[in-house]
């Protein structure tokens, strides 16, 4: 897998074929991946969205209850008790009259190219895949175009995939029932700073790296780093952080993506332009509708305009490291350094496993045993301070080998351990694929936690990483197994399965920063509870009584209301 990922990263955008070849009637590309011939029942089955909106609409003219659900389909498929990791949709060809309204105010910057629209409707870091592809796949340049594109699908009544920086790992961007990918990557404009303020407002397709090279001049910086391509690739961006909520290593200390978005504007799927408040730091005024959307993966709009709160870039940091004889002191300490008060900017917790790996594909030759790693931020004299303080709290725990660093050039080295450990992962089964939990557990269950998960781990035949965020009690496995051996699919899937409902049973998350998509949609209702489902439902249902907006992603198909 790792070989492939390269490829398709490094790869440039297609150039767009000519407006001309538009016109050819979709049947002439060649064909999406290939599926079993429908039987004559199913081939004369309504597309998924028509129950959809027939009960949403004899539920607002004040019928009868109705069931509300994705009528007709397997509910075990992405829901409760799943596994499958196939996605499937019930596709619709998109009419050649729709192709040409999209055209006529887009131009070029649209594709029925099947390369370009495979490319867009297979995830580049996830083992999801989907029986489709989009139909099509267009590239905004404005608000204006968004709010156009929207508008011809709800009235065509074709889905919608928003698509960011494609870093996702739980199928978010996947098209189950084909439509249309709408790729923000040309809305990248900083539409404008305050300084005085500490804020931004951009617009979604701007990447976080390149926004921290816009504001480090200004002494600023955006707090969340969700992981750093190791090639040239934009990374993640503004529109897909917002989606998906996601946070990274420095949560600990600023907070996820709603703690970071003042406001935000979007596309909701009638068409209309939502702004969900001022630029005030703080607001009491109506329901708060961006943390409605920052996580709604799609779900509920297209967000096109963020305002980001920002933070001074710290006058001094210190990087440090130490070794543990077991994951559970290494996991006891950072828990004691949060209930120590000391105010740490990251805490990141590797695993034996993944020392190795990061050893084999760097050259290195650390210890291979549980790490911690820290990060103290401020003065001189307050981060080296704390770095003592730590230093003593891991002395006492068993820790061994702490050491610090606060020049520049060998801080950047030890984050780098950090930071390509996905990638050190796949050095040691360069032809497998990963299969990434993201559990997040309440900090004083933490150990407790990661102690049973790793039991487990050890206990499989399978490589399996762990790398944490152990500041805010979310860690990682990075399963590798062949996606040519469904024993080892299966024992991943096993692996997975159990450090869920480990974390649910001790009051936890199924995912602390990564989102739902169709991977963790199953584990939702144990996690959440049903009604809380339905009102979920309830909610997307009023917003997008046609079912657009990224069908079947975040809410169980088994969700009736």
């Amino acid at each position: 897998m790792a070989a492939s990922l390269l490829r398709r990263l490094a790869r440039p955008r297609r150039a767009l074929p000519p407006l001309s070849s538009l016109c050819l009637p979709l049947s002439t590309q060649p064909p999406h991946a290939p599926s079993p011939a429908p039987s004559p029942s199913s081939a004369r089955r309504a597309p998924h969205f028509l129950p959809f909106l027939a009960a949403a609409a004899a539920a607002a003219a004040g019928g009868a209850t109705v069931a509300l659900c994705d009528s007709g389909r397997d509910h075990r498929v992405g829901g409760k008790e799943s596994t499958e990791l196939v996605v499937r949709g019930e596709h619709r060809r998109v009419p050649k009259e729709f192709i040409h309204e999209l055209a006529s105010f887009l131009g070029d910057n649209l594709t029925v190219d099947h390369d370009e629209r495979a490319f867009h409707g297979t995830p580049q870091n996830s083992f999801h895949k989907a029986v489709n592809v989009p139909d099509v796949v267009v590239y905004p340049s404005s608000q204006d175009e968004v709010q156009k594109i929207v508008m011809t699908c709800n009235k065509y009544k074709v889905p919608i995939v928003p698509y960011g920086g494609a870093t996702s790992i739980e199928g978010h961007t996947l098209a189950p029932h084909g439509g249309v990918c709408i790729d923000l990557s040309l809305m990248k404009k900083i539409k404008s700073l305050n300084v005085e303020d500490m804020d931004v407002v951009v617009e979604p397709g701007v990447g976080w790296i390149e926004l921290n090279e816009y504001l480090k001049p200004y002494g600023l910086f955006f707090p969340l780093d969700p992981g750093k391509p190791l090639v040239s690739w934009p990374g993640a961006t503004i529109g897909g952080m917002c989606a998906t909520r996601c946070s990274g290593s420095l949560a600990v200390r600023y907070g996820t993506m709603r703690d970071n978005v003042i406001n935000l504007k979007a596309v909701l799927p009638n068409g209309d332009i939502v702004k969900t408040g001022s630029r005030a730091r703080k607001s009491a005024a109506g329901y708060d509708l961006a943390r409605l959307i920052i996580g709604s993966e799609g779900t509920l709009g297209v967000i096109t305009e963020v305002t980001l709160r920002l933070q001074k870039i710290p006058s001094h940091s210190v990087v440090a490291m130490c070794n543990f004889q077991t994951i559970k002191d290494a996991a006891d300490v950072a828990i004691a350094t949060m209930l120590s008060g000391i105010q740490v900017s990251r805490v990141e917790l590797l695993d034996e496993v993944q020392i190795r790996a990061i050893n084999m594909a760097n050259g290195k030759n650390l210890p291979e045993v549980p790490t911690l790693m820290f990060e103290f931020i401020g003065t001189e004299a307050y981060a080296l301070e704390q770095t003592l303080l730590v230093q003593k709290i891991a002395t006492e725990h068993h820790g061994s080998d702490f050491v610090f660093v606060e020049e520049p050039d060998a801080k950047e080295e030890l984050w780098k351990i950090r930071k390509q450990a996905l990638w050190a992962g796949f050095a040691m089964k360069p032809d497998h694929e990963a299969m990434i939990t993201d559990v997040c557990v309440p900090l004083s269950r933490l150990a407790e936690c990661i102690s049973a998960s790793k039991q487990k781990l050890d206990a499989s035949s399978l490589t399996c990483l762990v790398i944490a965020h152990a500041g805010d009690g979310n860690f990682h496995t990075i399963i590798l197994f062949d996606p040519s051996q469904e024993d080892q699919r299966r024992e991943a899937e096993a692996l997975n399965h159990f450090m869920v409902h480990t974390a649910l049973s001790m009051e936890g998350t199924c995912t602390g920063e990564h989102g739902v998509g169709t991977g963790k949609m199953k584990y939702l209702e144990k996690e959440l509870g049903m009604e809380s489902l339905r009102t979920m439902k309830r909610i997307k249902a009023a917003l997008d009584p046609n079912n657009i907006m990224n069908p079947g992603k975040l809410i169980p198909p088994h969700v009736c209301i």
